[in-house]
């Protein structure tokens, strides 16, 4: 019984340990992190319920103090903040999260440009910025995030061409960047040519629907480049105009014609009168 007893007594104090003991100390780059996405972020709705020492402190093994956060081993290890009404950008800062995977901040308002920086997030596999306002270039950067599978840019204002390099993104299973303002040719290897989801060479390729809504883009899978042809009112007009140049010229050689006929005739008749003239009268 007293071998029990002394099991009991130090689970006991195990447990009470583990309860009273403080949390463990943060990242200081998953703070940093944390910090200035929360200074870039503008709450209006007070939807975001983040505190100064919940940032300083986001982690707790695998257990987060922070909405939104999914933590592993003490670090930042998915952030997901949809559809909170959140305006603001996204700060550069946000690469100081190094063991982040999945970055889901999709459904709110925020501008600005997409900071190449988030290239160092190198265990990055799900990047989800759709439905904002965010303006500017794909950066081609990103291609630099080997594990990428998931690429959501769609509803935003992104101009440009689509960088060819995230083409080479072997594990991309999803990809969409429609309904922007993007231009220029689609990557070869992003678009679907055989039908199939995966290509032969083992990188993924998309359909249109992953492409549609950008009035500059072009090539397989959507329509190729329009030619810029005349118009059907060019074409008219300048029939017309050959028209009626040729009616004018039609009508200045036929008065030239005429002028030139006046002036011999004359001539001709003074002629016949000098020679009437000198005629005896019978």
């Amino acid at each position: 019984m007293s071998r029990h007893h002394h099991h009991a007594a130090a689970i006991a104090a195990a447990v009470l340990f583990l309860l009273t003991a403080p949390p463990c100390a943060a990242d200081p780059n998953d703070e940093r992190c944390l910090t200035h996405l929360h200074q870039s972020l503008s709450d209006s709705s007070g939807r975001l319920n983040w505190t100064k020492a919940a940032i300083s402190a986001p982690c707790d093994g695998f257990f987060s103090h922070l909405q939104g956060v999914t933590c592993n081993n003490g670090r930042v290890y998915k952030l997901a903040l949809p559809d909170l009404s959140l305006g603001g950008t996204v700060p550069p800062e946000l690469s100081n999260c190094t063991n982040l995977q999945s970055l889901d901040l999709s459904a709110n308002a925020l501008s600005g440009a997409i900071p190449t920086e988030l290239s160092a997030l190198l265990n990055l596999a799900v990047l989800n910025l759709s439905a904002n306002a965010l303006s500017g270039a794909i950066p081609r950067e990103l291609a630099s995030c080997a594990y990428l599978n998931v690429i959501d840019l769609h509803g935003n204002q992104l101009s440009g061409p689509i960088p060819e390099e995230l083409g080479l993104l072997v594990r991309l299973s999803t990809f969409d960047v429609s309904y922007n303002r993007l231009s220029g040719p689609i990557p070869v290897l992003l678009a679907n040519r055989s039908g199939a989801g995966t290509a032969a060479v083992g990188t993924a390729r998309f359909n249109a629907s992953s492409f549609v809504g950008n009035k500059g883009l072009y090539g397989y899978p959507l329509p190729p480049m329009r030619t810029r042809g005349l118009s059907v009112l060019a074409i008219v007009g300048i029939g017309l105009g050959s028209g009626l140049l040729s009616l004018v010229l039609s009508f200045s050689a036929v008065c030239l014609w005429l002028r030139a006929t006046d002036r011999r005739t004359p001539t001709t008749t003074g002629e016949e009168g000098k020679i009437s003239q000198l005629m005896p009268n019978y």
